[in-house]
């Protein structure tokens, strides 16, 4: 029986990574949630009626664990990673820490399974959330089309920074509702976030932001090095969710309706496309969704063979989650 460890469970990512698996039916006994420097009786929630022991990282030998799964920040990938990878276990990283070895393949499961084939350690990066959430809806189309530029507007929500920022979009807009200072509740954001669109996410590299580079090597790690990729990066006033208007530029002619058609061939991509009011979805409308949705679809004139589209879909749940623990069957089962 297939036994997961998974790191980082007290944030976001790891516990959308611990419901998912209880969904899938995983029994408790055959999950490990861990976090550095866990307190002796943490626990945490695992589905509707189970709640598991958080143990310490610290120290663990990840005896008899099958794959890991780090939902956790680039630090602690770098350091308890090589601890698992030397007892034999296979390991998914939803962080860059990794970033760039070549023997440290970046998948999206169904797009590009073979690059597996190249985790020689038996380790495999996942994109971030906006990434994988841009990406599956266009797989087809690059294969049939040849992407060559991508040009991207991503607004995501305060989770893209955990608990503690949608902890400060809640406390601000209540402070706001109330007519009370906000001094206390601006430790996260730069900005006040609440009723705001904030232009920055992650910290600055040169001109563009650790999201806005994100866009552009974790692309071309997964399509090829030839894409261009320009991304804007903001966060919204939303808890979770993102959503994203996506240009592409491709090296064939392309059709809106042949893109279409592409599109709804891809597993878990809807599309919603109504041209009325109200015909298209929204990141409210996507919370706890496994699926991509997609509308607005149309052809854009403003290049040669180019397209355009509106994508949403709940960065946690389909941008990583979902992802990560289909990388690791994939792992696992070769």
């Amino acid at each position: 029986m297939k036994k997961y460890a998974v790191i980082g469970v007290t944030e976001s990512v790891g516990r959308e990574v611990l419901s998912y698996l209880s969904e899938q039916g995983v029994k408790p006994e055959n999950v490990v949630a861990l976090e550095p420097r866990s307190a002796l009786g943490n626990m945490v929630s695992y589905g509707e009626e189970d709640e598991l022991d958080v143990v310490s990282l610290d120290g663990y030998d990840f005896k008899g664990i099958s794959v890991a799964v780090f939902a956790s920040s680039a630090e602690v990938s770098k350091k308890y990673v090589p601890h698992a990878l030397a007892k034999g276990v296979k390991v998914v990283d939803c962080s860059n820490a990794f970033f760039g070895q070549p023997d440290v393949p970046v998948v999206i499961a169904g797009f590009n399974d073979d690059r597996l084939a190249g985790a020689k350690r038996g380790l495999a990066a996942v994109p971030s959330a906006d990434v994988t959430q841009m990406l599956i809806p266009l797989q087809n189309v690059h294969r049939e089309y040849q992407i060559k530029r991508i040009v991207v507007s991503n607004y995501t929500s305060a989770s893209v920074y955990g608990k503690e920022a949608m902890d400060e979009l809640f406390n601000q807009t209540r402070k706001i509702f109330m007519n009370d200072t906000l001094a206390d509740d601006q430790n996260i954001f730069h900005k006040q976030i609440a009723f705001n669109v904030i232009p920055q996410v992650g910290e600055f590299i040169g001109d563009e932001t650790s999201c806005e580079w994100a866009f552009n090597a974790e692309t071309k790690a997964v399509l090829g090095g030839d894409v261009k990729v320009h991304a804007n990066c903001a966060v919204v006033a939303a808890f979770i969710g993102c959503g994203q208007y996506i240009n592409v530029e491709c090296a064939k002619d392309i059709d809106v309706e042949d893109a279409r058609k592409l599109i709804e061939k891809v597993p878990g991509v809807v599309v919603f496309d109504k041209h009325t009011d109200g015909g298209y979805v929204t990141i409210n409308d996507v919370q706890g969704e496994d699926g991509i949705y997609v509308s607005r679809l149309r052809q854009d004139t403003s290049v040669d063979n180019g397209i355009s589209l509106w994508c949403v879909a709940d960065n946690l749940r389909a941008g990583v989650a979902k992802n990560a623990l289909a990388v690791a069957e994939l792992l696992t089962s070769n």
